[in-house]
């Protein structure tokens, strides 16, 4: 069920940022769906920009980091206006049925007692409200960023790197992040140009913007400001379309896993319903994949048996012994930085295999336990890479 139609999702507003790293697309390229893939923009790299301290006002700012690393499997970005829109329409042609309708707690009640399992990937609304907070796993009641995002043509090449599409990580200490990378959007090849701001900080000033292209506008202006060496490829940048734009802000969040129906049915929450991360760490469309990847396996292992209670819990204990992962690593980084992580990011740009590292690990979170959380931890392998 979706309350939108394909054509309705493909000419609406986009909905995300996304950049699907190698095990994402994997499950993608498994099932076949991997339908842009010779369209998107093949994504080689992952660099890091750190503004120097206090630069940015008065005069123009410097970097005090800048490295890329290079990804061992290239990553990509499409619109999910194009990728949901796409699916929908496979779904149907190969045999399933597809209900157009905003589906309420009422009709899951109903379907609960014709179906053998129902899945819930509302993103927010009245069905989210059936899974409750998980304060364990919850540090966070207020949004820890203001989000704004353009998709924009026109972007020039990097100098650093003309050849090499890469996601850029801009890190502007105490006032947010400025996250560019290149995608395929409903009119191609585009780019996104994606804020991150502090709340209450400079780069707040999103909340009552309405007009497409003041966001752009606006956006571009804090370039300019904050990060004035993506300002510089940016200057002829053009929204994509009337949709391309999105502001917001939510609250990371993770949530019990089984919803209860007033009839007593039970419902099984799905990606951002039950794990949902801050955008700052690039992880939300790569844990929906993963999560819907962990979720088949185990509904085809349970075979003919029940989907009840205790196999939704264990269901979900499964596909969180990866999300824990990257939870961690995305709370970690909405707080300031520590000194021993910007060494870590500082070493980056003097020591490839640690740029390697990092730029890798976006694809599997977990390895940043080995490296990245502790100070022993990091010194260690850092002492390794240079002992070597």
């Amino acid at each position: 069920m979706s309350n939108r139609t394909s054509d309705e999702v493909r000419s609406g507003r986009v909905m995300s940022t996304q950049c699907m790293f190698h095990t994402a697309l994997q499950h993608e390229r498994d099932l076949q769906l991997n339908f842009w893939e010779s369209q998107a923009p093949k994504i080689e790299g992952l660099g890091v920009s750190v503004a120097a301290p206090g630069s940015h006002d008065p005069g123009p700012t410097q970097r005090a980091i800048d490295w890329v690393g290079t990804l061992d499997g290239y990553a990509q970005s499409v619109d999910q206006r194009v990728k949901m829109a796409g699916w929908m329409e496979t779904f149907s042609q190969r045999g399933g049925q597809l209900v157009i309708h905003g589906a309420a707690v009422g009709d899951l009640d109903y379907f609960s007692r014709m179906y053998d399992l129902i899945l819930v990937s509302a993103g927010k609304g009245e069905l989210v409200s059936m899974f409750t907070r998980d304060p364990a796993r919850s540090p966070f009641r207020e949004p820890q960023r203001a989000l704004a995002v353009s998709y924009v043509h026109g972007l020039g090449p990097r100098p650093e790197h003309p050849d090499m599409d890469a996601v850029r990580c801009n890190l502007v200490p105490g006032v947010g992040e400025l996250f560019v990378m290149p995608t395929f959007t409903t009119s191609g090849r585009a780019d996104i140009l994606f804020w991150e701001g502090i709340p209450g900080g400079p780069l707040d000033v999103f909340q009552d913007v309405r007009d497409p292209a003041e966001h752009l506008s606006l956006t571009l202006e804090l370039m300019e400001r904050f990060t004035p060496w993506e300002y510089a490829r940016a200057t002829k940048a053009e929204l994509t379309d009337v949709g391309g734009t999105l502001a917001g802000r939510y609250a990371p969040i993770v949530r019990n896993p089984v919803g209860r129906l007033p009839g007593g049915g039970l419902v099984l929450g799905l990606a951002d319903v039950v794990v949902a991360n801050d955008p700052i760490t690039g992880q939300g469309s790569n844990s929906a994949s993963k999560c819907a990847a962990s979720y088949l396996a185990s509904i085809l292992e349970q075979g003919e048996k029940e989907f009840d209670e205790t196999w939704m819990r264990a269901t979900f204990d499964r596909y969180w012994d990866s999300a824990q992962h990257v939870t961690k690593w995305t709370n970690a980084m909405l707080g300031p930085p520590p000194e021993h992580v910007v060494n870590l990011l500082g070493a980056a740009g003097q020591l490839p295999p640690v740029a390697h590292r990092f730029a890798n690990a976006f694809d599997d979170p977990s390895d940043f336990e080995n490296f990245f959380y502790e100070p022993e931890k990091t010194a260690a392998y850092l002492g390794s890479v240079t002992g070597a």
